[in-house]
């Protein structure tokens, strides 16, 4: 089961505050000497913009590192071609083997629903986290949070992968920090236990297509269930059926309860399978990219981006246009060569600093040292945080954070 503790915020009370109140955390920062060829140096802009450095241990084998590149704030008309800068780069570094606690992806309450990353590590009692997936998003959708492509909580898949090429993955053990990277490939189906007869399962924990399709809710999608025209088949917390209803969907569900929802031609073959007396089993293939199993645990979490930024080392990013592909806020998850995860976030959409385009971000990526690397949810969303608030600046409105679907969260402990 996911983690359902709503605490307060596990951060020292010093730490807090200062990470709060001032994003660059009072250490002594260390320079880039103009037209150095330092390698550690951004791959941004001109060679000779000043760059500065900020780090703090957040814990053992935890460091928060602020990244300043260029001085001079940009003319707004500037911000999508400046090559002035500045840019304003936090990266959190995470050594597995030195650090002690895990890193989690969490939805907090359920998945319908939004929160703000800050929400989301005091949900986890977690330390520092940011924003993770790709998301419905839309304030006007029913369900906002409901994630775009695959989402892995505590070794339970509750998003399957989206057939979108673009979506990349990463699945992670949250204890070890073993990483893997690509696209998973996901099958659903449900079973008559008695009889052996299915029914194909198309996703999970997203409302169906009009025009037929059939879909496993589980209990964290919500207390309600997606409503609409179909059908809809309840099961009790043994997948035994407690009700069925033929032309509408959408019901409150009790502890435990799941559905099998069926729109359009599906839902003859939903009625076809779930009979008054039918115990349903979910099986599903998760396998990665070239096709080996996933094995899922307690400590497995799995994440969706959009593009792969980098791949053993190499830049991979694609060429593309449009505003995707221009400057932005970003978000992008990756390791070292050494097993080192880091979770960085780069501000944009503003004159203090400017964003950048998926080339400049996988090439940020590699100069991080990110052998391996996929880019995460950005622009509004864009967002590294403690309980206490922001670490960086948001891009939305009054720089206040944008509710989000779900966050990687480092959670302190054993």
């Amino acid at each position: 089961m996911i983690l359902r503790r709503l605490l307060c915020a596990a951060v020292p009370a010093g730490l807090a505050l200062s990470i709060a109140a001032a994003p660059a955390p009072a250490a002594t920062p260390t320079a880039s000497s103009p037209g150095s060829a330092a390698t550690d140096a951004l791959p941004l802009g001109v060679a000779t913009l000043p760059e500065t450095r900020t780090s703090t241990t957040l814990a053992r084998g935890v460091t928060l590192t602020r990244i300043v590149r260029g001085a001079t704030p940009a003319a707004p008309e500037d911000i999508a071609t400046t090559d002035e800068g500045p840019w304003v780069v936090n990266t959190l570094t995470i050594e597995p083997a030195a650090a002690r606690g895990r890193l989690v992806a969490t939805y907090g309450p359920d998945l319908a629903r939004t929160e703000s990353v800050s929400d989301l590590v005091g949900f986890t009692g977690g330390l520092i986290g940011t924003n993770a997936s790709f998301f419905t998003f839309t304030a006007s959708a029913q369900y906002p949070g409901d994630p775009v492509g695959l989402g892995v909580f505590e070794g339970t898949l509750l998003s399957e992968p989206t057939t979108d090429p673009a979506e990349e993955d990463v699945v992670f053990d949250g204890q070890s920090g073993r990483m893997v990277f690509g696209k998973v490939q996901w099958s659903g189906s449900a079973v008559d236990r008695r009889t052996g007869a299915t029914v194909t399962i198309n996703a999970v924990n997203h409302p169906p297509g009009a025009t037929g399709e059939t879909d496993w809710i589980t209990p964290e999608f919500g207390a309600r269930t997606p409503s609409g025209p179909g059908a809809e088949v309840v099961l009790d917390r043994r997948g035994c059926v407690v009700r069925t209803s033929w032309t509408t969907r959408g019901t409150a569900l009790s502890a435990g309860q799941s559905a099998v929802q069926a729109t359009g031609p599906e839902v003859t073959a939903l009625q076809a399978v779930a009979g008054p007396t039918t115990c349903l089993t979910l099986r599903q293939s998760v396998e990665d990219a070239v096709g080996n199993r996933l094995p899922l645990t307690p400590k497995t979490y799995g994440v969706n981006g959009r593009y792969r930024l980098t791949e053993d080392g190499r830049v991979v990013a694609p060429v593309g246009t449009g505003s995707f592909f221009g400057r932005n806020p970003r978000t992008l998850m990756g390791r070292t060569a050494e097993g080192t995860i880091v979770l960085a976030t780069i501000d944009g959409r503003m004159t203090s600093s400017v964003g950048t385009t998926i080339a400049e971000t996988a090439a940020v990526a590699r100069s991080l040292g990110l052998v391996d690397a996929v880019n995460l949810d950005g622009g509004g969303s864009t967002t590294m945080a403690t309980a206490a608030g922001p670490v960086n600046t948001p891009s939305g409105s009054g720089n206040v954070q944008r509710p989000v679907g779900d966050a990687l969260v480092w959670v302190p402990g054993r």
